[in-house]
């Protein structure tokens, strides 16, 4: 969450979409529009970029619903090392597509 927060300092973190199969809500970043959404799965926890296919990954970082024609998401499993500099790069680019 720092990481995602630091990249862009107009970054706003909020809590969404809480419902009863799910009370703790949704995490989700946004500067001027969704950058992404964090949600917790069985064996991962996963970052979902609403306009994910509109971004450059040179990385690699992209490693689920890459079949999608306009989201694309990093799921990160236990032990998995982060890629500091590319992720705070996706959500650069995320931020000023959402500006443009």
């Amino acid at each position: 969450r720092a990481l995602i927060r630091g990249a862009d300092p107009g970054v706003i973190e909020e809590v969404k979409w809480k419902k009863p199969s799910r009370p703790e809500g949704v995490p989700v970043w946004s500067h001027d529009g969704i950058v992404c959404i964090g949600e917790v799965l069985k064996n991962a926890v996963r970052l979902t970029f609403p306009k994910g296919a509109q971004l450059r990954d040179p990385k690699g970082l992209f490693n689920t619903r890459l079949d999608s024609k306009t989201v694309r998401a990093i799921d990160f499993h236990e032990g998995d090392a982060i890629n500091a500099s590319a992720l705070k790069a996706l959500i650069l680019e995320g931020a000023r597509l959402n500006r443009s």
